[in-house]
Formats: C-alpha cells, structure tokens, sequence
C-alpha cells in the first residue's frame, strides 16, 4: 500500500499488513487483532479459488453469487468466534466495517454478502450502523440532509436497512433536522446520532455516551434482558483524559522528518503516539513538518525558500523524530536531521529507517568513515552499515519482511531505553523492515561510543541504540508507536517528549521506582534474577554490580 494513497501500513502482532483503519480500533478499545480480522477483496477471492482448485465446489460453476457472498459470510462468523480482549470465551458483539461508499462497485460483492447475513441471521442479531455526512452550505448556513436520503435510499435498494444514523457534520444537528431524516430515513429519531466536529477526537465516545447510542444498540441487539438496566460506560478516565488534553497549554514542538509529509495519514500512528506521550507528560503537542528532502544541498540551489523554511523548523524544534520509509529519496535529508540533533543535544528517536540513518551518520561523521552507508542505498558501499537480511526476498516483494511481534533484550545496564520500560528484561515491539545493521561492524560503532542496548534473542540483530553522552539520542528498529495507547503511552515516545519539555529525569526516576524488589522471607533475603538473558555469576553479585541504575544497590 502506498503511503501516498492509503496512509500508513499498520502492522499488527502476527505480522499481518494492515489498513490503517486497525490501528484506530486497537488504540480506541485496546485490543489485539489479527490478520484475519482485515477482510480483503483479495483474500476473499484467493479462497474462493483455493477452493475451486481443490475441488470443495465439485465442478460447480464459480461466481459471486454464491460463492464469493458466502465466503464473506464464512470469514465473519469464524473471526466473530475469536476474542480480541485477552478474555476467554466468544464476544458478545462483533464490529463490522464495510468501508467505501454506497454504489462503488468494489464494495458491491460485500454490500450483498451483508444483506444475505442480515436474513440469515435473523432479528435481534444484526445492526446497521449508516455513517452519512451532514454538510453546511456555507451561502445559506442551511444544514443539508439530501446526500443522507440519497444515501440511504441506495442501501435499501442493495437491501440494507439501516437501524441507527451517524451523521457527521461541523456543528450540532439542529432539532428540525432530525426530525426530517427520521421521516424519510425511516429512522427513530433516538437510533439518530449526531457526530460533530470537537476539540479533540476522545471527546467522540462522550458524544455517543451523551445521546445514550449504546442504549439504542443494545435495543437493536436485544441485549437489554428482561428487568435489567443497562448500566453506564465506564468512562471516568476517558473524560479525564479528553478535558485533560483541551486544558494543555504549555508548548512541546516536535520536528517530524520525514518523506511523506504531504498526506498525515501516513504517519497516523507515530502522531498519535506523540499525543499519548504528550497528553502524559502535560504539554500541548505542536508537530513542525520537515520535508527532509527540502533539507538536502540540493534543494538549496533548486528551492531556497524551502530549504531555509525547513531548516528553520528543524533548528527551533525541541525535540526530532526521524520514522521508517523505504528507498533514498530524502535519505541525505534525513541524515542531516540526525547530525544536528547529534550535535547540538537535541532530544533524538529514529524508527526503523530513522535508527539506520542516525548509525550511517554516526559511522560518516564519528569514525570518518566517508563510504559509509546501506545497501539499500548504495550496494557497492564500502561500509555497509546496514545490508539486507539474510533470509530476506529480493524477487518476492508481499510479506517477506520481519514483520510482526519479536522480542528485544536489553543488554547494557541502566540505559535510558530500559529505565523507560520500567527496567524490564525485555520488550515485545513490532517489525517491519527488510534491511538490518550490519553485526560485523557493531564492535567498531562500540569502541566509538555508540552503544547497542537492546538484541533479539541472537545476539546477532540490534534492535536499540543509544548515545550515553547524549541528552537523549535513541534508534529502534521496531515500530513502538503500534503498540502505543491513550492510557499507555509508549515509553519511547515518553521519553522523547520527556527529554524535550526537561523532564526526562524525573520519568526515569518514577521507572526506578518501578524496580523489581527484593524480600525477605522466614529470615533469608529472597533475590529476584533480574537479567536471565546476560550470563552473571550470581543474582547478588548482578545487583550490586549495577543492574540497579545509578548502583542503587538491592531494595529490601
């Protein structure tokens, strides 16, 4: 999928390559889900034809109708069946999105499908969720409900009926307005839900809360039981959260270097990433885009004023974040970024791409090596800091990534990395990367000063860098910002925030308070093995020799 188009490519916990779409039901209900729960029009058909080939329709002509229609319905009721929440046991409710709009014919197949499914399943089973635009003619200031009708109309005539209205708009829906889509929507005026703009998105659910859409959903699925009372969201820290965020007033800028800078979407989760972090750390998020192309000598000469606008933004930034791409446009850009931030002790974090960048930097500016470089750039690189991996695909490009959920160690003790994790041993991030730094020059970047805190289980991948001497300058090859929540932020992306607002030792200090402690039981001191990954001679002589940052010494 391409950036440009779709946004960014959300990558879930086993690995399946996803539309962003996911990523905002993970964040928004904090669950996991699978590649199975992102329904393709390619999917749907490559197991109609696996089928077809093996012979399960015996001759049968293949068509939509049926097959395809049943297929869909198939794949809903199977996922339906698998909890996502980390709970035992099938949901209660299964959300379905059909994206597109109605009369596009790619959706035409799943639109029909739906409709089979409604039947099939029966009343008190299915409910009809219609997200529709209300829009304002700016003339008149008159709040339309034509393109609704229009809307609505098409969906009864695939054979759809809608139970509930979602209608978004700029500003409240006008009483009279309602009224008038209930009457030709064949609505109740309650199943209708008004979605206008709000100062932020978390504001949403209280929107919902407030005009009791749970209630009408629960109606529809008959879910209210005879005698009881649905009982109130839990959204006490939700609220908390969304009045929170409008109160913030104190200024974080945060310079985002990257290639795709012209469509947001496709840095959606590292922006919400940076507002989980930001939100935490009580500062008003002011994200400063930094084409890094327009920071390369070339645009010097070919757009000056650019090359001076982006330069001025990376330089008045508190903090850089240089995220994941693919190819070298903009790679001598992205470069620089890092070097300043090097330089000149500006809070650092790389991503994938952004960690390459800033050890290829390092290895040009620090160790003079002028031929450093990645072979994905240059294969002839006579430093190659960072080359292919070794059971990677260059003729198969779908999925022949590392992708998915891997474990990293960490293997320094006390680094910044591992105190924002809370001290942990290790971590579980997601991937998504094809090329990888080299571990034969790792030894050469360590006598230099660059540290590689965190392996995978090898010993052979590096997965976190760090610059000790640096206020804060941290490379993963993971994607943190996946796995980032609004009540959990990610702490990567706490500590950048941290370390831009100046208050970065004061969060590493709260993650020390964090540590494993030690108790005594019956007379004898219990100790709890800290680092099973790195050989020591015994838990004791691990802990007094500095697991415990700052030789902090065993807590009793």
């Amino acid at each position: 999928m391409s950036p440009f188009e779709h946004g960014e490519v959300f990558v879930l916990d086993d690995g399946g390559e996803v539309d962003l779409d996911l990523g905002n039901y993970e964040r928004f209900l904090d669950i996991k889900l699978t590649r199975d729960n992102n329904i393709t029009t390619g999917k749907i058909y490559q197991a109609v034809i696996n089928k077809e080939r093996r012979g399960d329709y015996l001759g049968k002509t293949v068509q939509v109708v049926p097959h395809i229609t049943d297929e869909i319905q198939d794949w809903i009721e199977r996922v339906a069946m698998n909890p996502v929440d980390g709970k035992e046991g099938p949901p209660d409710v299964c959300v379905i999105e059909l994206g597109g709009t109605i009369g596009d014919i790619e959706s035409m197949p799943f639109i029909e499908a739906l409709g089979q499914f409604s039947y099939r399943v029966g009343p008190g089973n299915f409910c009809l969720v219609h997200v529709s635009l209300v829009p304002v003619l700016n003339v008149v200031g008159e709040q339309k409900t034509k393109p609704t009708q229009h809307s609505v109309r098409g969906l009864r005539g695939l054979g759809l009926a809608p139970d509930v209205l979602a209608c978004r708009s700029t500003e409240p829906l006008e009483e009279h307005v309602k009224v008038k889509l209930s009457q030709f929507c064949h609505v109740p005026i309650s199943n209708i839900v008004n979605l206008h703009d709000v100062t932020n998105i978390w504001h949403i659910p209280l929107l919902l809360r407030d005009q009791k859409a749970h209630e009408a959903i629960l109606k529809v699925l008959e879910l209210q039981y005879a005698g009881k009372v649905p009982r109130e969201p839990k959204l006490a820290e939700w609220t908390e959260r969304a009045t929170k965020f409008d109160k913030l007033k104190t200024p974080v800028n945060i310079a985002m270097v990257g290639k795709y800078t012209g469509l947001s979407d496709s840095y959606l989760s590292v922006l919400k990433a940076l507002l989980h972090a930001s939100v935490a750390m009580e500062r008003k998020l002011i994200v400063d885009w930094v084409p890094s192309c327009d920071l390369e000598d070339s645009s010097a000469r070919e757009n000056p004023e650019a090359h001076k606008k982006a330069w001025k933004l990376l330089k008045g930034a508190d903090g850089i974040l240089v995220p994941g791409g693919f190819g070298d446009r903009g790679v001598q850009g992205k470069i620089l970024a890092a070097k300043y931030a090097r330089e000149n002790n500006v809070p650092y974090l790389g991503i994938c791409l952004g960690m390459q960048i800033a050890v290829i930097e390092f290895a040009r500016s620090v160790m003079k090596l002028c031929g450093a470089n990645s072979t994905e750039f240059d294969p002839a690189a006579t430093s190659p800091c960072v080359i292919f991996m070794p059971e990677g695909s260059k003729t198969h490009m779908g999925a022949t990534m590392r992708l998915g959920s891997r474990r990293t160690y960490f293997h320094v003790n006390g680094c910044k990395s591992a105190r924002l994790y809370g001290n942990a041993t290790s971590v579980d991030e997601r991937h998504r990367h094809r090329y990888e730094l080299n571990p034969d020059m790792v030894p050469d970047f360590e006598r230099a000063g660059l540290q590689f805190v965190g392996k995978d289980e090898s010993g052979r991948r590096m997965e976190i860098i760090e610059l000790p001497s640096h206020k804060f300058f941290i490379g993963a090859q993971f994607h943190p910002e996946f796995k980032s929540r609004p009540g959990k932020p990610s702490p990567l992306f706490l500590g950048l925030i941290a370390a831009a607002s100046g208050q970065l030792e004061p969060l590493l200090q709260r993650s020390c308070n964090n540590l494993p402690k030690t108790h005594v039981n019956n007379g004898k001191v219990q100790i709890r093995k800290l680092y099973p990954t790195v050989p020591v001679k015994s838990p004791l002589t691990s802990l007094v020799n500095g697991y415990y940052p700052n030789g902090t010494g065993i807590h009793t």
